[in-house]
Order: C-alpha cells, then sequence, then structure tokens
C-alpha cells in the first residue's frame, strides 16, 4: 500500500478486545470488514451437518481474518472464536475494497494470502484421510509446540480444551481423552491440571510420521 492508502486505513481502523472464549465473528455473518490480530489467538471453526465444530486454523498476531468473506462479497464460511483474551484491529471492508480495485500489488497480495489459506486446507484433508487420530493427535501437541512454544516449566504455552483438541484432529473427545492418557502412559506427554508438556518429542514424531 502506498502512505496515503495506509493512512485511510490507519485512521479508519477501531481496535477491539475480545475476551477468551468470545466469537469475534460467527458462520453465516455478513461481514462489514476484515479483522488483523495484535495479540491472541482464535480457533477458526466450521460446524458439521452432525452439529460438530471441526477447527480448521488457529490464528494469531499478524493474522488477518475474514478477508475471504470479504473479498468474494459473501457471508463468512467459519465462525472465529477467541481461545485466549485478544486485542483485534478491524478495518471497514470499502477501505479493502477501494485499494483492491486500485492497487495490483495489493490485490497479488491478498490472492497469495487466500493462495496459501487453500494449500492448508488441503493438506488438512489430506491428514484427515489418510492418518489414524492417533497420529493426528500427536501432530496437534507438536504444531501446538512449534508455532506457540513452551512456557519456563516445559509445558505448552496455549492450552487447547481436551474438547478443541478432538476438534482440530476430528474425532469425539471420549477418544481424544483416551489418546492423551495412553500418550501419558507411553511418556510421550506429561499433565499438570490442564498444562500440558511433550516429555518425548522425537517418539510423538515418529508416531506422527508413522514409523
Amino acid at each position: 500500500m502506498s502512505k496515503e492508502e495506509l493512512k485511510k486505513v490507519s485512521d479508519s481502523k477501531v481496535t477491539k478486545c475480545i475476551k477468551k472464549g468470545e466469537p469475534i465473528f460467527e458462520e453465516g455473518e455478513k461481514l462489514d470488514g476484515v479483522y488483523c490480530i495484535r495479540n491472541g489467538i482464535s480457533k477458526l471453526s466450521k460446524l458439521s451437518a452432525n452439529g460438530k465444530d471441526q477447527i480448521v486454523k488457529l490464528a494469531s498476531k499478524g493474522e488477518v481474518i475474514g478477508q475471504r468473506s470479504v473479498v468474494a462479497e459473501e457471508n463468512v464460511n467459519l465462525s472465529a472464536v477467541a481461545v485466549s483474551d485478544m486485542e483485534v484491529c478491524f478495518i471497514p471492508k470499502e477501505h479493502i475494497v477501494s485499494t483492491l480495485r486500485t492497487n495490483p500489488n495489493f490485490t497479488l497480495e491478498v490472492l497469495r494470502h487466500m493462495a496459501h489459506d487453500l494449500k492448508e486446507a488441503d493438506d488438512v484433508l489430506v491428514n484427515m484421510s489418510q492418518k489414524s487420530v492417533k497420529q493426528r493427535v500427536a501432530e496437534a501437541f507438536l504444531y501446538l509446540k512449534n508455532n506457540y512454544g513452551e512456557d519456563e516449566d516445559g509445558f505448552l504455552n496455549l492450552t487447547l480444551s481436551r474438547e478443541d483438541i478432538s476438534n482440530v484432529v476430528g474425532t469425539a473427545v471420549e477418544s481424544c481423552i483416551r489418546i492423551i492418557s495412553e500418550f501419558k502412559k507411553k511418556g510421550f506427554l506429561k499433565t499438570s491440571g490442564k498444562k500440558i508438556c511433550i516429555a518425548d518429542e522425537r517418539a510423538l514424531k515418529e508416531l506422527a510420521e508413522g514409523f
């Protein structure tokens, strides 16, 4: 964007604080703009025909959500809910759309972001169809460590509920709890309350990769 375009966006943005568990937007809404995440993490999920949420992505600091709905002028296809306290910037769609129409470099960059999101969605589909539930649970914990890190005691910084983990990997909560219990017995994981620590990363990687 040019300085003038950036100034228009900056002047129009509204900062919002979202508490953990609160929705940013819900599936089926018509969005009047996009959300840029300044702090915190959101889960993006799709409600299936049987009423179960499938988490398709975790979005964190620096990411933009809602752009596909704004560009396509369609109701939003996913729900976004805060999994930690968040600070987001809301940018009205008129400033996004007008810049898309007049700035080809900006348009190309938006298309690249959307193509990247499609690639991630393809990877999720392949994992769902070709990997076992145990492999997907192992991958989920490795993803949380690699993307959100650990605290000083070695526990994962991002603590997802057992229900959220089951919604990430596409299985029943009971199956997820049973697999986590098995991983603990085998020494792959340690827990303290709701907090989880990866105790044997190599073993989890070997399981995730099918060895």
